[in-house]
Formats: C-alpha cells, structure tokens, sequence
C-alpha cells in the first residue's frame, strides 16, 4: 500500500512539473531559444524603455549541451519582445570567462577540451545575428590555452573579464545576476 501511495505520489509531482515545463516556449524573437513564459504581469516597463544588459557568464555547460546561462540572453530578448519591447532597444552582452570560454569556442577546441559537439555554437551565432555581444576574457582564455582562432566567428577577446565589465558599465550597461 505504502509503495503504491508513493509511486501515486510521485505522479502527481511529475505531472505538475511537465505542465509547468509546457508554460514556457520560445519566441517570438528566437523561434529555437530561450523559452519563457507569458506573465500576467502589473510591474509596467515603461513605454520607450531601452536596455542595455551584461551577463556574467564563468560556469561551463555540460558536455554536448546548451549552456543554460548563455541562452539567459534569447530568454530576456524573447520575454522583453512579448511585452512590446522593441528589438532594437534591447542592447545585451555575455562576459565570458573560467570554464565557460570552452563553450564559445570552435569545433576542433571543444571537443578536445569538453569532447562531443558544442550545442552553443548555433545558439551563440543567432543571438550575434540579433545584436548580442559575446566577449571573453582573454586571462582565462590563456588559462585554458584557447587562442583567438579557437573562439567562434564573432566572439570578441577582451584582455580580461574586469576590463569588459568596466568598459560596458561606462557605456551604460547594468549587470543581471543570475
């Protein structure tokens, strides 16, 4: 009986997550990334608001999968854009370093250092086709031997993650923890 209750139990849980999971789907910006879900929000953006948004990204994905964290920028260009803001008053950068300059490097590299196939390599190329910057730290990047050559087409090389920080603050970019 216990173990029935149980399994009874963990069905319901099961079933109320899969619902919650179907709440969140992508679009409209980026139709293959960044689900999220539609909020009857009363918090108002206020109407003509710009963005101008940096990531701190240090954490490395797993092996042959999205970096959850890099997608936070097709979640926030596709949540805003639901909500009426326009693309183009959507500014966001992703500041990478630590492990996580493996997952904006190329082919060859990633498979020698993480193995498998890097999932973010398309993800990363529509969020740069959409306006979003992606800078490295060129500090870790020496740290884990990868080269300018090794980053993806359009991954920017910053000589390190504080001067990205610093610059993108003194053009105006707020910081979003995760």
């Amino acid at each position: 009986m216990k173990i029935w209750i149980g399994i009874l139990a963990l069905q319901v849980v099961m079933s109320s997550a899969f619902a919650q999971d179907d709440a969140f789907t992508p679009g409209p910006v980026f139709e293959e990334y960044g689900p999220v879900a539609d909020v009857d929000a009363d918090f108002e953006i206020p109407k003509g608001m710009s963005f101008k948004v940096s990531y701190d990204v240090r954490e490395g994905g797993e092996s042959g999968a999205r970096n959850r964290r890099l997608e936070t920028a097709a979640r926030f260009i596709n949540m805003h854009a639901r909500a009426g803001v326009p693309e183009k008053n959507m500014k966001l950068a992703l500041v990478i370093h630590g492990k996580a300059v493996h997952d904006v490097s190329g082919a060859a590299h990633y498979a020698e250092a993480v193995g498998g196939e890097n999932a973010n390599a398309p993800m990363l190329a529509a969020l740069m086709e959409h306006g979003v910057r992606v800078i490295v730290c060129g500090q870790s990047a020496t740290h884990y031997y990868v080269t300018n050559e090794d980053l993806l087409p359009g991954v920017e090389m910053a000589i390190s993650a504080m001067t990205a920080h610093a610059v993108l603050q003194q053009e105006g970019y707020t910081l979003n923890p995760f």
